[in-house]
């Protein structure tokens, strides 16, 4: 018995993976690789012909002008002023379509298929491309970034919060089921406090890609700081977009480790 009880462990042992599944696996990606790089027109000879010139920019970007970085601190604090405002407006439009999305919430087909769909087409749309037609109609400035940002920040947060929902533990819902409460109690009680963290970090998250996005959108006439990195790159002037670029990049590690902090003490 004992002898039976120490072979029947042996005998449900898993098998290794089969060598040719590994190889056939690594072939494949190397002709993936290989065709895209192809219908790329992507040539290593170009990329080892030009990249002794990325050494020519970095020098002639040292030593950044810092006299020019007290022009772009307005510019700089536009950027992070269109970022808050995307990002709030954005979550806070997000919530019901996240709700809509939620097949534990709207049950049928017939209503969480079309928001997501709906949800879809906006995260399809690039923010650049999005920046560019508001720019077409409401002219260069900063509120066609804002409202690019807006729609970006919906459809990033509402995916994931309407995910975050679908997960939530569903016996404080039956419960609440169970005594009669309605869909509005339903959803106060027993779904917002379990996904109050999760929206909080996500908002969060999306402000900290929404001020990398708003340092862009300027590169179409959206505002921000953007227009000046267009300015001076155009003008080949590297030693103040070197000033720019390092300006930019200490504004978006203090962001990200603030927001960091605050989504450590949240969950």
């Amino acid at each position: 018995m004992n002898e039976k009880a120490i072979k029947q462990p042996l005998l449900n042992r898993p098998t290794p993976p089969a060598k040719n599944k590994l190889i056939l696996t690594i072939l494949l990606l190397l002709v993936l690789l290989w065709w895209s790089a192809y219908k790329t027109d992507a040539s290593l000879t170009e990329l080892i012909q030009g990249f002794p010139n990325i050494f020519d920019v970095l020098l002639q970007m040292v030593p950044p002008d810092w006299k020019y970085s007290q022009k772009i601190m307005e510019p700089l604090l536009v950027t992070i002023r269109m970022a808050v405002i995307g990002t709030t407006f954005g979550a806070i439009i997000a919530i019901p379509l996240a709700i809509f999305c939620a097949s534990n919430i709207g049950r049928s087909a017939f209503i969480f298929y079309p928001f997501r769909m709906i949800l879809n087409l906006i995260r399809t749309i690039p923010d650049l491309l999005l920046a560019s037609i508001f720019v077409a109609i409401f002219g260069i400035g900063s509120l066609p970034g804002i409202i690019a940002l807006i729609i970006f920040s919906i459809g990033l947060i509402a995916k994931l919060l309407y995910e975050a929902i679908e997960s939530i533990d569903s016996c404080p819902l039956e419960g609440m089921t169970a005594v009669g409460a309605n869909k509005i109690q339903w959803i106060f009680f027993g779904i917002v406090p379990q996904v109050t963290a999760s929206f909080t970090s996500y908002v969060l998250y999306t402000f900290e890609v929404n001020v990398r996005a708003a340092a862009i959108l300027g590169l179409v006439g959206a505002g921000g700081i953007g227009e000046y990195y267009d300015r001076t790159l155009n003008f080949l002037q590297y030693d103040r977009a070197s000033s720019i670029i390092i300006l930019t990049l200490l504004v978006v590690l203090i962001i990200d480790y603030c927001s960091t902090k605050l989504r450590e003490k949240l969950l």
